[in-house]
């Protein structure tokens, strides 16, 4: 495998160096902004998590806390 390697040419890159830079710079950058979002989603939907769990745990204490009624048959 790396025999192959060594046997390609090498690609000139006398006036594209500044555009394969720029392009790495962006793909980076892109790459960047999307792990951001996803981040901001990931804690978005944990903070949701959070408070939905809240709210299960305050109807089943309410729901336990009731007397029950008795039916006199």
């Amino acid at each position: 495998m790396t025999g192959w390697l060594a046997a390609a040419p090498a690609l000139p890159l006398h006036s594209a160096g500044k555009y394969v830079a720029g392009a790495y710079i962006v793909f980076v950058a892109v790459v960047l902004i999307y792990v951001s979002i996803m981040a901001r989603r990931l804690s978005a939907t944990q903070r949701e998590l959070a408070r939905l769990q809240r709210e299960i745990e305050a109807r089943h204490s309410e729901r336990d806390e009731q007397p029950e009624i008795e039916t006199a048959a």
